[in-house]
């Protein structure tokens, strides 16, 4: 197959989850362009063009880092090549990492990818599913509220204070459309720094507090999804606990220095997987993570999950094979079925 992998900057992007998934759909012999989500062409009354680099053949690389070293590299060139050519298109840019400067790049690759989902390439995640849980702290919301802490989202200083009191006082503040634990804070029966906090949240937006959750000292588990279903390879599962050795710290971001280990499925995650997945899988979500502290959920990540760059550093399988096997078995079901189905049957189609 001819799979695409959008990303923010082909220059800039580290070693994570879309690396290794794009370093092994290239090893299983498949045609992998990469581009960076700045890199769309749009023609009146043509398809929609993707100035990418195509990964030679010749690039193997023993390991990630050499591999994606010889990709970024310039002697591999980038060229237009028309969407339509392609059988699938990977979103995998993550909007709510861009910087001030690039605010073009936050909702581009969603919007371009529509047009080109609509012309029949398949798009994963589902490019109308990503644009309603565009912010995905909201989508979130829309969960049952069994699995979830008690949340509040606004952008009034006297809600926040209303809500704080509710819960007990102890609260975490952290920006609607946000990632990777920034500006992310605890607020404790003191409210130290509060009104600066809100000021610094609220300038970037809408602020959602949410109730703190003693057993996050123990860290949380991220549990990455397929087809609505744990991802699995070789009998284990992909769910990854992340444990911050600073006890002072209570973000488990691994961006943030958090420490992965193999974590094991409790029925409590399960119960969450049971009730999350009927929605991802008819939104036509592919590729999801959840973060899950004892029996809550406390996050949702749809647009850009990682995760499975640390996996073989604890121990489990990459889980790389199975994604990719994932999706050559969509591009056989879109073969078969003549384009009968929608691009949101196959995106969660197992």
């Amino acid at each position: 197959m001819k799979i695409c992998f959008v990303i923010s900057d082909i220059k800039t992007e580290a070693c994570g989850t879309t690396v290794v998934i794009l370093k092994k759909a290239h090893e299983r012999g498949h045609d992998v362009y990469v581009m960076s989500v700045g890199d769309f062409i749009f023609n009146r009354d043509k398809n929609i063009s993707l100035r990418c680099k195509r990964i030679p053949s010749t690039i193997k690389g023993e390991t990630v880092e050499e591999f994606w070293k010889q990709v970024q590299d310039d002697k591999v060139k980038t060229k237009a090549v028309p969407s339509t050519s392609m059988d699938v298109v990977f979103l995998r840019n993550n909007p709510t990492e861009e910087t001030s400067d690039r605010h073009w790049a936050e909702h581009s690759g969603i919007a371009f990818a529509r047009m080109i989902q609509q012309s029949g390439v398949l798009v994963l995640n589902d490019a109308f599913a990503m644009s309603h849980a565009f912010i995905d702290k909201l989508y979130f919301e829309e969960l049952p509220a069994e699995i979830k802490p008690d949340s509040l989202i606004t952008r009034n200083m006297q809600d926040i204070l209303k809500f704080w009191e509710k819960v007990g006082k102890k609260m975490v503040l952290k920006p609607l459309e946000g990632s990777g634990g920034q500006d992310v804070y605890l607020i404790d029966e003191d409210k130290k720094n509060l009104n600066q906090i809100v000021e610094t949240i609220s300038a970037k937006g809408y602020i959602i507090a949410q109730e703190f959750l003693p057993e996050v000292s123990k860290g949380d588990v991220r549990v990455i999804l397929l087809n609505g279903k744990i991802l699995e390879e070789d009998g284990e599962k992909a769910i990854i606990r992340r444990v911050n050795s600073d006890n002072t710290e209570f973000r488990s971001n691994l961006s943030l220095g958090a420490k992965a280990k193999k974590a094991k499925l409790t029925p409590a995650i399960e119960r969450i997987v049971s009730l999350t997945a009927p929605k991802l899988i008819r939104d036509g979500l592919f590729f999801v993570g959840l973060d899950i502290v004892n029996d809550k959920l406390i996050e949702i990540n749809v647009l850009s999950p990682g995760g499975l760059d640390y996996c073989e550093k604890i121990k489990l399988p990459a889980f790389t094979d199975t994604v990719v096997e994932a999706i050559e078995r969509k591009i056989e079901y879109k073969k078969y079925y003549k384009n009968s189905l929608t691009n949101k049957e196959l995106a969660t189609m197992e």
